[in-house]
């Protein structure tokens, strides 16, 4: 089993630190945080100086304002071209790749107007477009592009792992578990994960309440146990907030979920 924990979870000044108190607590890597403006290609040098000293950083978690599936034109380009750059930084560090939602806060179905500006049909292709432009530079570099399904509330475009997976035109593109997401939107969370399995290169893991594994509802045990069925030997990343402190918490969390695997 290999874990992994955001960068924002983890106490420390530098990637190094933060590395070394993740190890501690019983993580393997650090999911590092993707944002906007191109600030992660800004942080080129940091990443390779903590890469050299052996901080272990395989995935980057896009945390932008606007994201590939957006309303307004300029800001899906926006979100593209900072994926790009963002999909070339990790390749750098020898990295897995660099994971997205369609849209995140933008639109849901769920509340008011509930009708959106564009028909299922144009998501789609908006979609498909960014995403083969995606995979195509993702290709190129020898990592990923991953798409991360959210839930109703959040994004109205991709929500299952089964939407997410028809949207895989090519090698290069593949889906990202979350297991919060899952809990709203999947009826069989397993049955999803069995049939989305040809196409999960990665699963995030948090509670059904948001917070960190052991403190809600999840059948952790069925969950993780169909991972292992379906032969997945990715990583498990906690996102999440936290209850309690990250001395504390972080430690807990890790011995929750390895004594399932």
């Amino acid at each position: 089993m290999k874990l992994a924990v955001q960068e924002q979870l983890l106490p420390g000044r530098s990637l190094q630190e933060k590395f070394a108190f993740a190890v501690d607590a019983g993580f393997d890597a650090i999911e590092l945080r993707g944002k906007g403006d191109f600030a992660f290609a800004g942080r080129l040098t940091e990443l390779k100086r903590a890469l050299a000293d052996g901080v272990v950083m395989p995935t980057v978690c896009v945390d932008m304002p606007h994201f590939i599936g957006d309303f307004d034109p300029d800001k899906r380009r926006d979100a593209v071209q900072q994926l790009r750059s963002q999909l070339t930084v990790i390749a750098e560090l020898g990295g897995i790749g660099v994971m997205t939602p369609a849209s995140w806060g933008q639109f849901s179905l769920r509340l008011p107007p509930f009708v959106p500006p564009r028909s299922p049909e144009e998501d789609r292709e908006v979609l498909a477009e960014a995403l083969n432009e995606l995979g195509e530079h993702a290709a190129r570099h020898g990592v990923l592009i991953m798409l991360e399904p959210l839930n109703r509330y959040e994004n109205h475009m991709v929500n299952t792992l089964a939407q997410a997976v028809e949207l895989c035109s090519m090698d290069s593109i593949r889906v990202v578990g979350d297991t919060y997401h899952m809990n709203i939107e999947e009826d069989d969370p397993c049955r999803a994960l069995v049939e989305a399995a040809p196409y999960l290169a990665h699963m995030q893991i948090s509670e059904s309440n948001r917070n960190q594994p052991g403190t809600g509802h999840i059948d952790w045990a069925a969950e993780l146990a169909t991972l292992d069925a379906i032969g997945y030997d990715g990583y498990l990343a906690l996102e999440c907030r936290l209850r309690g402190e990250p001395e504390i918490a972080l430690p807990q969390t890790a011995a929750f979920i390895r004594k399932f695997r």
